[in-house]
């Protein structure tokens, strides 16, 4: 019976460690929440230890022209950008995060909280980033902090965009760059809304 107790509370305290093992995102921040146009969204990791990036996220060569490795900062004055800044900017309201991707792409999955702006559509968008237009094209003394993203550090969607909002006179101290984009934020294993996880 002792033998018994003794395999039996073994058995809890085991049970216990691996219940209270997670994969967080930081040691002090197990998941986030963020706010979207669907209502809050909780941010994690994926907590299977074994779980692998598979498909379209795990190829690593893509035929470059289209698809070449983008460089650190898409622009002289923007801010390149982590995991924990992008999660800190869609925690804060007045912040807007951009995925920069086309519509298809978006469909397929983003990460919560994110806006879809298109980087073909970016210019006839400013307004939603706190430009007002005039004569000229756009006032952007108003502009919004914005980070944007695609599909990772081979993806020229959002470096496009970056430098054409530039160009139109959106103040680069504004922009901020998540280069990682989506493939290395599934490859973190953090939460994907819309599309297939």
């Amino acid at each position: 019976m002792k033998h018994l107790a003794l395999t039996l509370a073994l058995i809890g305290f085991a049970g216990t460690a691996v219940a209270e093992t997670t994969v967080g995102i930081t040691k002090d921040m197990p998941t986030a929440t963020v706010e979207t146009r669907n209502g809050p969204v909780e941010i994690g990791r994926i907590q299977d230890t074994e779980n692998e990036v598979t498909g379209e996220w795990a190829r690593t060569s893509r035929p470059c022209p289209d698809f070449c490795i983008q460089p650190m900062t898409p622009a002289e004055g923007v801010t390149t950008i982590g995991e924990l800044e992008l999660i800190e900017f869609l925690q804060d309201p007045e912040t807007v995060v951009v995925d920069s991707r086309t519509p298809d792409w978006f469909a397929g999955g983003t990460i919560p909280g994110a806006v879809n702006i298109p980087y073909t559509f970016i210019l006839d968008e400013l307004g939603q980033l706190g430009c007002e237009p005039d004569f000229e094209g756009w006032d952007c003394d108003g502009a919004k902090r914005v980070a944007l993203f695609c599909n990772g550090i081979w993806c020229g969607q959002s470096p496009t965009a970056i430098r054409n909002m530039i160009e139109a006179g959106y103040p680069t101290d504004r922009i901020f760059y998540y280069r990682g984009g989506m493939q290395v934020w599934r490859v973190l294993g953090l939460t994907v809304t819309g599309g297939e996880g």
